[in-house]
This record gives structure tokens, sequence and C-alpha cells, in this order.
């Protein structure tokens, strides 16, 4: 199984790889079109401003080549800001469209200490296939508002509750790091490379 870690410029690389290090399996960063679309899975990694990685993406002209795998069936991890570009749009980037893959857009919280940082506990739905109610590491400003609240794979608090991942076939997005999340992220990237 090969797995392609979209390297759009930007974004947590370094500690993807080195949780991919953990497990039998063969992968690359890259941004090679060919490559992605020949790769068996895809993982986008995620950290930074929701119009620069839309803005990095269609420099590299990665946009058609991640609707592509999507559509094609390929397993799709989005991580942290790789969950939130799957919306149309976000408050972070006003005019600025995502890649559209789900109706509904990117919010900013509103209360408490921004941004979110530290470790907070999952509530799991059915909706879920590698996920735990476990506690996983945040930094975020920002949630995902999906329009078809069928695809949250799991809730979380902070002042309000929101939606911290989406799993829809082939898709498993989530806004926290589970590169980051010790065994219980650990136990995240087994069971997606297991799917």
């Amino acid at each position: 199984m090969k797995i392609a870690v979209i390297d759009y410029g930007a974004g947590n690389l370094c500690s993807i790889a080195n949780m991919l290090d953990n497990f039998d399996c063969e992968y690359e960063l890259t941004s090679d079109e060919k490559k992605i679309l020949s790769a068996d899975k895809i993982i986008f990694p995620g950290q930074g401003h929701f119009a620069q990685a839309m803005r990095n993406l269609d420099e590299k002209g990665l946009v058609p080549v991640i609707k592509e795998s999507i559509n094609s069936g390929k397993y799709f991890l989005g991580v942290c800001l790789g969950l939130q570009v799957l919306f149309e749009k976000s408050e972070e980037a006003p005019g600025v469209d995502g890649l559209g893959v789900f109706r509904g857009e990117v919010l900013k919280f509103r209360e408490g200490k921004i941004p979110q940082i530290g470790w907070n506990k999952l509530r799991t739905t059915s909706n879920n296939r590698v996920l735990s109610d476990d506690y996983f590491y945040f930094v975020n400003s920002y949630y995902v508002k999906p329009e078809d609240e069928s695809i949250v794979s799991a809730y979380c608090s902070y002042y309000i509750d929101f939606a911290a991942s989406v799993e829809k076939d082939n898709i498993f997005a989530m806004q926290f790091h589970p590169e980051k999340s010790a065994r219980a992220g650990y136990d995240v990237f087994r069971k997606w490379i297991e799917l």
C-alpha cells in the first residue's frame, strides 16, 4: 500500500511522517499529480491559513487532483486545515472558495481563549470507524459547521459543541491532530491504514 502525503507548501508534514514511520506502509511527501493519483490512500495535513492553503493548492494545480482522488473512492484523511478546506467557505478567508466536497462553512469561535490549544475529549457518533471517545490534541480558532450533520463522526465542546470530525464513505477528516495525540492518535492512524 502506498500513501501520498500532500505537500502543498504548508502543514505539519514532519509530524505526519514521524507517525507513519510507526507502520508497515510506504508513504511519500509529494505535490506531484501522478504520484498522488497513483497512491492507494491520501493524507492532507494542515496547519495555517485557509486562504494561503487554497492559493497554494491552486498554484500547484492540486485542486482537481484532490477532487478526482476523492471521487475515485480513494481513502482520504484530512487533518486540521485538511478538514476545513473540504467545505465551501471559511470566515477566516471571506470570498475564498474551499474545495466544496461538503456543503457547509468554517466558523470562528466566539468565546474563550482563541485558539483552543490542548487536549479535549471526543464524543463519537455511530458514523465512525476509526475514532475513540478519548482525549485528542487541538490547536484551532475555527470549526466546521456541516449542512448535513449525518457526516459528523465526533463532537467536542469548547464553550459550544462543535463537529470535531467528519466521515463519509472514503473521506475521514478531523479538526484535531491525531499525529500529536499520543496513543489515541496512533490508533486512529492504525485503523485508517488497515481499512
